[in-house]
């Protein structure tokens, strides 16, 4: 099975203090710590262990300028056997619509059975994999926590849902799916791994390699701008009731009903 994960490096916000900047147009860049998105770790992991399983290949894309290239290495040294990095000045500001169109020029480079996005990077705009899947036509599952490989044509997923629960489904292949965290346990990446494949060569494609039209994407092809950053001014802070289960209750039912919560 031919499986390709779709990758972005993001400010780690473990170790970072994000702050926005003067202008209120981004984040403040300087000095920050990057890393793969966490999701993005989840969908790598699973694609690995479905590689093992059912045999083929796991190959990791980013879309990014050469910078990117140090997550490709590390999906890599965790266990993907190729890397591509999509790499073009005229990706540079490129919306989700923007990024899924040039991810999916990709995809028609290849033939792949399975893509694994995750469920979410750092805009938290959740798009890229559906928007992925749209322009290739091919089904499309999100927040998925459960993948079992029926056949070379079927695939079933399980994917979570408000309240705790979970649906099922199956699918046919090729298909697109959205990782959630949770589904596994992301492998630890070696020092060994790391040198592994500090050496090997990672393919740049352009937007000539890929046949698009610079227009189409990036800052002149975005439909969604971004107008504005800024941080929630913080509230009074939170009230602790004390005392018995009992007084505890009847105190937060007063309190609800003054707020007007309830009646």
């Amino acid at each position: 099975m031919e499986i390709l994960v779709c990758v972005k490096r993001v400010p780690d916000p473990s170790e970072n203090e994000i702050e926005v900047n003067k202008d209120g147009t981004d984040i403040e860049g300087d000095d920050l710590v990057y890393s793969v998105n966490e999701w993005d770790n989840y969908a790598v992991e699973e694609a690995i262990r479905i590689r093992d399983k059912v045999g083929g290949s796991v190959t990791v894309v980013s879309v990014g300028d050469e910078e990117a290239e140090e997550v490709v290495r590390r999906e890599m040294a965790m266990g993907a056997d190729k890397g591509i990095l999509l790499s073009d000045d005229a990706f540079e500001g490129s919306d989700g619509k923007g990024i899924a169109s040039i991810l999916t020029a990709q995809v028609k480079k290849e033939n792949y059975d399975l893509i694994l996005t995750g469920a979410l990077a750092d805009d938290g705009a959740a798009q890229v994999g559906g928007m992925l899947a749209a322009m290739l036509d091919w089904p499309f599952a999100s927040l998925v926590n459960f993948i079992e490989i029926l056949d070379d044509k079927k695939i079933k997923v399980g994917r979570e849902i408000a309240g705790g629960n979970q649906e099922m489904y199956e699918m046919d292949l090729p298909c697109v799916l959205s990782i959630q965290t949770g589904i596994n346990e992301p492998r630890y990446v070696s020092i060994r791994g790391i040198r592994k494949v500090a050496s090997l060569e990672i393919p740049v494609h352009t937007a000539g390699d890929l046949g698009i039209s610079p227009e189409s994407v990036g800052e002149a092809g975005a439909n969604t701008k971004c107008l504005d950053y800024f941080v929630p001014e913080l509230g009074d802070g939170a009230r602790i009731l004390e005392g018995s289960t009992d007084e505890i209750i009847d105190n937060l039912i007063e309190l609800l009903k003054a707020k007007g919560g309830i009646k």
